[in-house]
């Protein structure tokens, strides 16, 4: 979407170059970084309800927050409409490739992983929670809390959905233990593992 928008002089999605997921997802849960979130750009949705019936809904419609959207039970977004502003191409195209420089430089994009794994606590980064705790570079199974981003957890070949797991409970009770601060998650667990 970010670089689509750049190369149509649409400016105001730069942030979301990188982030890992679909439109679908980013809308779900109000994806966001450096300061900006999906939803400060959605002008209004399509969503389906459980009989089939669609809904065209305005931004109005959706509280949102941190990684947080309150929607209709039983709805799932199908489209997005987005207030983009006009601007020039390759201002957006080069703040697009700063901010992918950025991530490059700072999260762990040579293994394959869900994006950052909890929300950031009030005050706080979770990140700093994780390796304060001495997480940094734990490994479950196929699963490593990642050396170079501890707010990232990376699969080194072999993870399985049950090591994923586990290592999300296990950062979470240490931390909890350690820092006194509960984490929450940022990824979604959707689905069953057999163990």
């Amino acid at each position: 979407l970010a670089k689509f928008s750049a190369r149509h002089h649409q400016h105001g999605a730069e942030f979301m170059a990188g982030i890992p997921g679909t439109i679908g997802g980013a809308l779900a849960m109000n994806a966001g970084c450096h300061g900006a979130e999906t939803w400060d750009v959605v002008a209004k949705v399509m969503t389906v309800d459980r009989r089939g019936v669609i809904h065209t809904r305005d931004k109005a419609e959706f509280n949102t927050s941190y990684r947080q959207v309150e929607m209709p039970a039983e709805e799932w977004f199908l489209a997005a409409w987005f207030a983009l502003a006009e601007g020039d191409a390759s201002e957006a195209e080069q703040k697009i490739k700063a901010l992918l420089a950025k991530r490059l430089d700072t999260q762990p994009l040579n293994f394959p992983n869900a994006g950052s794994t909890f929300r950031n606590p009030s005050g706080d980064y979770a990140a700093r929670l994780i390796e304060a705790s001495g997480l940094k570079g734990f490994i479950i199974g196929g699963a490593q809390v990642s050396e170079k981003h501890a707010n990232f957890i990376v699969n080194l070949g072999s993870a399985t959905a049950l090591d994923i797991e586990l290592l999300i409970k296990h950062i979470r009770e240490t931390v909890l233990q350690k820092q006194g601060v509960e984490l929450r998650q940022e990824v979604k667990i959707i689905g069953e593992y057999e163990s």
